[in-house]
């Protein structure tokens, strides 16, 4: 199962690469997105994908016991959150960017 993640992860990555070097404004947010969403699962399988207890049981001790691991999920939480926001300010500069100069190109761009 964690092998089908890893190239899960490695095409997303490439992918997300892949967009960042495209010309278009628009595909560079694109790959943004596609990139943090691959870093979020490379997170998500840091500890390991098992079926196992949740990590809070009342009383109980979980010594020798296996439980799952909230930090992963914690971190990939606060990632979406920061990942959205960072994606919206990117996107108000696109739509600024398109409605001020009309410009698509990255390259166009800089000869303004």
């Amino acid at each position: 199962m964690e092998a089908w993640i890893v190239i899960v992860v490695a095409v997303l990555m490439a992918l997300g690469f892949y967009l960042l070097m495209q010309r278009s404004i628009s595909r560079i947010v694109l790959g943004l997105l596609v990139l943090s969403n691959a870093a979020n699962m490379v997170i998500f399988t840091s500890p390991g994908l098992l079926r196992a207890k949740a990590p809070l049981i009342a009383g109980e001790s979980l010594a020798g016991f296996p439980h799952a691991d909230p930090l992963p999920q914690a971190l990939i939480l606060t990632a979406i959150v920061i990942g959205m926001g960072v994606l919206a300010f990117a996107l108000g500069l696109v739509f600024k960017i398109k409605k001020i100069l009309d410009i698509e190109d990255v390259d166009e761009m800089r000869q303004e």
